[in-house]
């Protein structure tokens, strides 16, 4: 028997798509959140007799008896650098499966390196950054990878927005509240903490060179599995067009500025002040006009590409909010590959994860 899928956070922007891609999946989620009137006027709106509970981030202990043996949580309720802990934990307490929403580099690093053999003994999956943050590049460099054979040692792959993107208040404060802390990457076969954007390079989309910033990104710690004799994985972010040469040179000042003592602490405490999470996000009409394009490349000892994995679709937020519903929906029927942090691939398997981006509205072209 399934266990019980309870979305946290579900009042919020992308609580709400993962609600409603869950019921338009004939899913039955329970919502959670802080402000009961509202989700019992999303529970309304979604079919009347969703069950709903009332837990607040703010308050830990409330959000410890969500989830029992069995069930799912799905966390959205951002920025997680300062709010993702209590979700993690409750879903190790209650032994629970656990999906969420995150891109942000260093909840991915807490989830892998301290929340993960947590979750092992616990006998439990958790998939952090099961989004559009950092599901596709996944996809495109783990396909890449098949497709180029025991010869590859490195994997490149490159976030494009297009159309016209907007990003939500919740992802804004969650590219904000990284911006103080160090980035990392795989290379020469381990972890290395780095700065962030720390390299550049461009990518050829569509015949036209796109700029971008190394990012940390799920895939350091999670194509190396799946791919024997890997030395090096870069993940890069193609969203800031031209600006992506200044944003590089911009992170080396700010990481000299950051080595002032108190620096870290007031940048935080300017980020909680002028930055707000939860302030909604683009419109299904703006979504609509929106979409992504997703490269993985893989290369051998020498620099030689090997092969080239090209992903396109529907925008950010709808295809989280799709792949999420898709996964929790996995995991809730016993399909979630393994215990511990896994990652998309080595969590569902390749051919299904591609199925499953396919639902949700990314695939190869």
């Amino acid at each position: 028997m399934a266990g019980r899928i309870v979305v946290f956070g579900a009042t919020g922007y992308t609580g709400r798509l993962t609600s409603e891609a869950l019921v338009a999946r004939g899913q039955r989620p329970v919502l959670a959140g802080r402000d009961a009137a509202r989700l019992d006027k999303l529970a309304a709106e979604l079919g009347g007799d969703l069950e709903t509970a009332v837990a607040d981030v703010s308050r830990p202990v409330s959000v410890d008896g969500l989830v029992g043996e069995g069930d799912v949580l799905v966390a959205t309720v951002g920025p997680f650098v300062k709010w993702g802990d209590a979700a993690a934990r409750a879903a190790i307490a209650g032994r629970a499966h656990y999906l969420d929403s995150t891109g942000e580099p260093p909840f991915i690093r807490r989830v892998f390196e301290h929340f993960g053999p947590e979750a092992a003994a616990a006998g439990i999956g958790m998939v952090t950054a099961f989004g559009y943050d950092w599901v596709p590049g996944n996809l495109a460099g783990a396909l890449a990878l098949h497709e180029a054979g025991p010869t590859a040692v490195r994997v490149d792959t490159g976030y494009f927005a297009t159309g016209s993107n907007d990003f939500s208040g919740g992802t804004k404060a969650s590219l904000a509240g990284v911006i103080a802390e160090p980035g990392y990457a795989f290379r020469g076969g381990g972890l290395r903490t780095v700065r962030g954007a720390d390299r550049y390079r461009t990518f050829s989309i569509r015949g036209r060179q796109r700029p971008t910033v190394a990012v940390g990104s799920s895939e350091h710690f999670t194509l190396p599995r799946v791919h024997d004799g890997l030395l090096e994985v870069n993940a890069y972010l193609g969203w800031f067009g031209p600006m992506s040469r200044a944003i590089q040179i911009g992170s080396a000042v700010s990481s000299a500025a950051f080595r002032i003592p108190g620096s870290r602490s007031l940048a935080g405490k300017l980020t909680d002040r002028f930055v707000q999470g939860s302030t909604g996000g683009p419109s299904p009409e703006d979504r609509a006009r929106a979409g992504s394009h997703i490269v993985g490349e893989a290369y051998d000892a020498n620099g030689q590409r090997l092969s080239e994995v090209h992903l396109s679709g529907v925008d950010g937020y709808s295809f989280t909010a799709g792949i999420l519903a898709w996964g929790a929906e996995r995991a809730a029927a016993g399909d979630l590959r393994g215990t511990g942090a896994l990652g998309p691939v080595d969590g569902f398997g390749l051919a299904e994860l591609e199925a499953g981006c396919r639902e949700a509205g990314i695939t190869r072209l």
